[in-house]
This record gives C-alpha cells, structure tokens and sequence, in this order.
C-alpha cells in the first residue's frame, strides 16, 4: 500500500516496473488467480456475531480513495471482512495498481476479503474506457505490456459473479438476473439433435433464482449476450428503474431494468433482507428520475416488504485524472 501510494505521487507511469517488476507480477496474479477460481460463483459470506462486513461499490482505479477507504473503516482482520462489489478498474488513472492491491489483499487475507465482478472486468470495456491503454502506458506498448493486460483479463474470467452475506443480503454489481428456461432440441435431417440456445429477444422475462446462478457459465467476458451469457450479462449490467416490471435494459443495450416489485419478489422467493449493487454513480443518476443523489456514497431505492434494495459508489468525485493515459 505504502509503495503505490508514493509511486503514485512520485513517479511517471512508465516507471512502475521499477516498484513493481514484471516478474513480481507473474507471481501475484497466478496465486490470486487460483483462489478466486475455486470459489463459487455466489459466494457465501457467514460473518460471526461481533464481526463487521464492510460492501464497497465502483472505485475504478482511484487508489487514493481505496487506500482511505481502507484505513478509515479498518483493515480486514478476524472480525472485519471486505465484500468489494466489482469494477476495479478503467476512468481512473491507478487501475492497474487498485486491483493488484486488492488481489494482494485477496491472497492474504482469502476467507476475509471478497472480490466480485464488474461490468468493467472484461476486454469489452477495458479497451474502451481506458485500462487497456494504462497497462501499455506503465509496461509498454510491447509483449510486457500485452502479457501484463492478458494476465489481468485472464484473471478478470474468475471473479465471482455475486455473493450472500450471513444468508440475508445478495450482493453484485448490477443486480438481478433472469431465468433461462431449458434449451429445447429439435432433429436436423440426417443429424444428431442439437440444442437450440436462445437468444435474448426469445427469452420471456422472469426472474432467475439463486440455484439458476450458482450453475452458470461466469467466465465469458464480452458479448455476445445470448444463451449462456444471459445471466452474467444481467447480473453486471443491470438497472433498478422506480418503474414495476421486468424490462430489457435497452439505454445500455445489456442487462435488464427491474422495478420495485421485482425486488420484492426477489427477496421474498431468496428468503433474503436486502439486495446491495452497484454500477450507478452520480453521472448516471443525475439522467435518473425519481432518484437521489450520491452525495453519501449510496441511495435506498427500493423499499418494499421484504427488505430494500441500496446502490453504493465508492469513487469520490468520480471520474477522475481521464486525460493521463489518453482517454
């Protein structure tokens, strides 16, 4: 922690390799990696009594906050555990240094800290918004640079998709999920039968379940959202509107929009109190109506019978330092 944050400050990022060489890379990221693939994609969380579970939502690449965030609420120990709710990294200038950090948390402390996936731990977005040109920037545009990228893609795919803390609240980074009916067969002429993988559109809405969740395929990183894919997509990238129903989320073409009711019968069919995501921060809700701001880091947006449904943002005065890399 102390060495990113004074290379942070006072070096250019083409010097990063000299804090952190290439080969001490290739040690974190297999180690990390091998834990985070065992774990289911829901993964269970069972605090004891007097032990505090501390949810952070989107910090993208702001190391600085992170390392706050850390030192305000308390480092994990016996008693404390981190459930961090995904997207790591693009935006922010210190991406690369954000998620090696919490890796190297992970790899310590395996049973107390907990990373899940975000929409932005795919090459999909990471080319996009920023992380792709970071990684080249401080290990260059070269096979150092590629392998460091690869590397960090490669471990992205084990990441889990959410996770239940002490049996009553669901946690990742977009939300809810639908279900996906069994692939039906049909015979070609003169050929074995083959399954026939829905698409999205031939999909009708209904809301998926727990078990449905703990079966899929997480490791697909980038669309196509189809057969599959459907769940992972939904889980990153979906949207809870004020409105009732069960929608396609068409803004962002991916995911679903899901209202209040929804949430409710989400709940009450998991036997759970409380669903917390992420993946919102005060840019997006500022186009939402009938939310509030982020000005405290989360909003309550739905309250129903059964319990509430929280967004968190833990990327203070996000985003930030864009123009370093080009992006």
């Amino acid at each position: 922690m102390s060495t990113f944050d004074w290379s942070s400050r006072n070096l250019r990022p083409s010097e990063i390799p000299t804090v952190l060489p290439v080969e001490a890379f290739d040690g974190l990221i297999p180690t990390a990696s091998k834990i985070l693939y065992k774990e289911p994609n829901c993964v269970p969380i069972e605090p004891d009594k007097d032990a505090s579970v501390v949810v952070v939502g989107d910090v993208h690449g702001q190391l600085h906050d992170v390392l706050f965030l850390l030192k305000d609420s308390g480092f994990p120990c016996e008693n404390r555990f981190y459930v961090f709710n995904g997207d790591y990294v693009d935006r922010g200038a210190w991406g690369l240094e954000t998620f090696l950090l919490l890796l190297a948390w992970k790899v310590f402390m395996p049973h107390r800290v907990f990373l899940l996936r975000g929409n932005h731990q795919s090459k999909y977005c990471t080319s996009v918004y920023g992380f792709e040109n970071e990684v080249l920037a401080k290990y260059g545009d070269n096979n150092k640079g590629k392998h460091v990228y690869r590397e960090c893609l490669g471990c992205f795919k084990g990441l889990p998709l959410a996770s239940i803390i002490a049996g009553r609240v669901y946690t990742a980074h977009g939300g809810v999920f639908r279900n996906i009916p069994a692939a039906s067969s049909k015979r070609a002429k003169g050929k074995k039968n083959r399954k026939v993988i829905p698409s999205a559109d031939s999909v009708p809405l209904s809301l998926g379940s727990l078990e449905e969740l703990s079966k899929t395929r997480r490791t697909v990183l980038n669309p196509p959202w189809e057969g599959p894919n459907l769940i992972p997509g939904d889980v990153l990238w979906s949207d809870p509107p004020m409105k009732p129903g069960l929608s396609p989320n068409d803004e962002r073409g991916i995911g679903l929009l899901w209202g209040p009711d929804c949430t409710e019968d989400f709940l009450k069919k998991s036997g759970l109190k409380l669903i917390i995501r992420a993946h919102e921060g005060p840019d997006a809700r500022e186009k939402r109506p009938g939310f509030g701001g982020m000005d405290e880091g989360y909003t309550i947006d739905h309250v129903v019978p059964s319990g509430k449904l929280i967004t968190v943002f833990s990327a203070p005065d996000y985003p930030q330092f864009q123009v370093c890399f080009g992006f």
